[in-house]
């Protein structure tokens, strides 16, 4: 070869080497990370489990697949913080197409490293709740119509960019915890935005006015990165992207990613499953029957052990969502009462009081303005009927048994008819019903006379002559 191609040669050496550094050749896996549903504090460990076992094998990269109405904001603030400590990027990806990214959704969505939607998806209504059913004003400044804040996939962009935080400051409006709640929501998901380069200011007003937008007009405003239609086409749309991590500026490789799923483990699924609404509900509900029946019928057992299991796992699916103490309360003055009811003679005045603080109680009893958390109102009504019905009947049977002769003990025996089999000296033997009495009679009696029972002295009857 010339020595005139060997300076082209080195050229062309130089360049293949500078490419390849500023290109990383693709290692590793993509690891499938799902939030489907409310988040709560299962969600957080599974995340928090999954990701950790996707970073110790090896993966390159985090799909983090969402799908939620909202959640808890401890658990959400607690998958933020993974998501910006993780040592590896991670893809936020809102899918399938229908699905959402609402409310902590979407403060997900704005703490990952790439944000992704799936076509006919949305996110936003980011207005933090408080618990105890209170909540703020759809625009609380009160300069824009009620009917404009909560529109779905309505276009944003139409009406130009959002003010400055400066000039949307007006005289706050509602309690001072309120306005605290909104303020540090705010700062939150701006912090977020400021951090990933994406819209801060469509960002306040997701949580000020609770605005949501489809994932075009996402797009468009500069809140995600990109549309893309499946996981596989996601992760060649990010291959080559620039994105920062905790350690500095990271260059993703992509697009020959295989994609390996991290599903929750059984443990997981079973708290999932315990931290439903209506578990927990009927979880609490069995256990304090059970236990009623076991102090009703001693030595039942299995009544007594499985209401203990029954309302142990019960408190603890209490413990992990958000309860208003309020209703919890009503609703065990309500059992008091009702077990009352069957020990004092109130005549369904406590049974039927029990019942409505039963009912109050189960409707306070789940904050019914966290998404995903709402009390299911079919559940509590049907529970109510039955426990009318139940109360009902008791007064029914108890008012009816007040009615019926007494067939046992010495009131029965009092003015029951015998039939004086031997007599002399004021005493005597008398039949009744098969049995064969002594009887006392102030009065001469013969063999085969009927007498009534006056009163019942230990084994002795005194009687008289019965009147035909």
């Amino acid at each position: 070869m010339s020595k005139r191609w060997w300076p082209l040669l080195l050229c062309v050496t130089f360049l293949a080497l500078a490419s390849a550094q500023e290109r990383p050749t693709a290692v590793g896996h993509a690891a499938l990370i799902e939030i489907d549903g409310a988040i709560g504090p299962a969600t957080t460990g599974y995340f928090e489990k999954a990701s950790r076992q996707a970073a110790s094998d090896g993966a390159s990269v985090i799909v983090l697949r969402i799908d939620t109405p909202g959640g808890l904001d401890g658990a959400t603030r607690d998958i933020v913080r993974a998501i910006l400590n993780s040592p590896i990027p991670v893809i936020g990806y809102v899918a399938p197409s229908g699905a959402r990214a609402a409310s902590a959704g979407t403060y997900i969505l704005y703490a990952c490293h790439v944000a992704a939607m799936a076509p006919a998806t949305h996110l936003g209504s980011a207005t933090p709740v408080p618990i105890g059913g209170r909540t703020f004003p759809a625009g609380d400044r009160g300069d824009e119509p009620a009917a404009d804040k909560d529109d779905g996939d309505r276009n944003d962009g139409d009406k130009g960019p959002a003010a400055p935080p400066a000039e949307k400051e007006a005289v706050p409006t509602g309690d001072a915890m309120q306005n605290k709640l909104l303020g540090d929501a705010v700062a939150y998901i701006r912090g977020l935005a400021e951090r990933r380069g994406r819209n801060a200011d469509w960002a306040e007003r997701a949580v000020r006015e609770g605005v949501s937008a489809s994932s075009r007009e996402a797009l468009e405003l500069g809140v995600i990165d990109l549309i893309s239609s499946d996981s596989q086409a996601l992760l060649k749309a990010v291959d080559g992207r620039k994105v920062l991590m905790a350690g500095g500026e990271h260059t993703l490789a992509t697009a020959e990613l295989d994609m390996r799923d991290y599903p929750p483990d059984w443990r997981m699924r079973f708290l999932a499953v315990l931290t439903n609404p209506a578990v927990a509900y009927f979880l609490l509900l069995a256990g304090i029957y059970g236990l009623l029946l076991e102090g009703y019928n001693p030595g039942a057992v299995l009544p007594g052990v499985m209401g203990a299991i029954c309302l142990l796992l019960g408190l603890f699916a209490f413990q992990l969502l958000p309860v208003n103490y309020v209703g919890f309360a009503l609703i065990l003055l309500g059992i008091v009462l009702i077990v009352a009811e069957s020990l004092l003679p109130s005549f369904g005045v406590l049974g039927f009081g029990g019942i409505a603080a039963f009912v109050f109680g189960s409707i306070l009893l789940l904050d019914i303005d966290v998404p995903g958390y709402r009390t299911n109102m079919g559940i509590v009504a049907g529970i109510a009927t039955v426990a009318v019905l139940a109360m009902a009947a008791t007064v029914y049977l108890l008012a009816r048994s007040r009615r019926v002769a007494v067939v046992t003990g010495e009131q029965a025996l009092l003015q029951s008819e015998l039939v004086v089999s031997e007599f002399g000296g004021g005493r005597g033997w008398a039949r009744l019903k098969g049995e064969h009495w002594r009887i006392h009679a102030d009065q001469p009696l013969l063999p085969g006379d009927r007498v009534q029972v006056i009163a019942v002295d230990g084994l002795t009857l005194r009687v008289k002559k019965a009147h035909d």
